[in-house]
């Protein structure tokens, strides 16, 4: 999972270089155009219609700067839908205003996500009324559980430690307060709270 949050990384900082140096070389241009092309200096406007030189460059470093940036951000897609075997899947059931987590063994957990150190995590998402997003900043995941459709995502609990769980859609006035908190423990302390009765 290291590797996808990597890519997921590099594609969001590469997008925004590309964004930010194009921004600066925009505006060099347009300051250079404004003092160089000034009414006193140049009162009759050149016509440049017709050079194929100048409409084959804009042409096609815009659609191979959209490219690279396509190409990048699909590695990192690709990175994210791939589940590696062995995944421990866990049922997510988004409702107005919380989440309810179903484990293997049929437990249900709400608002409280736990699961072992060391193992990927297949979360298999839908939503029980209006569209959610369910976001884990901390391991760079985040997809859409809609009603009567069944997504999913998944990421590799490495870190131990509580992480935040939040949605990403307005789903309604107590949209804020739908968070809830993904606990990642050592396999045995995740083995008895699996079979520990609440």
């Amino acid at each position: 999972m290291e590797q996808v949050v990597k890519q997921v990384d590099e594609a969001l900082i590469y997008i925004i270089g590309f964004c930010l140096l194009l921004l600066l070389l925009i505006t060099a241009m347009m300051i250079f155009f404004i003092i160089r092309y000034r009414r006193s200096r140049n009162p009759e406007p050149s016509d440049i219609r017709g050079n194929v030189k100048v409409e084959l460059a804009w042409m096609i470093i815009p659609t191979l700067i959209a490219l690279s940036m396509f190409y990048i951000g699909w590695q990192s897609f690709l990175g994210l839908r791939a589940v590696p075997p062995g995944a421990i899947n866990i049922d997510v059931n988004a409702m107005q205003f919380s989440y309810l987590f179903i484990y293997p063994n049929k437990k249900e957990s709400e608002n409280l996500m736990v699961v072992p150190q060391g193992k990927p995590v297949k979360v298999n998402l839908t939503s029980l009324d209006v569209i959610h997003g369910f976001y884990i900043p901390g391991f760079r995941i985040k997809m859409d559980a809609i009603k009567n459709m069944k997504t999913y995502t998944w990421f590799y609990a490495d870190r131990p430690g509580e992480y935040d769980i939040f949605c990403t859609q307005y789903c309604g006035s107590g949209h804020a307060d739908m968070r809830a908190t993904l606990r990642i423990v050592p396999e045995k302390e995740y083995e008895e709270w699996l079979k520990k009765k609440e």
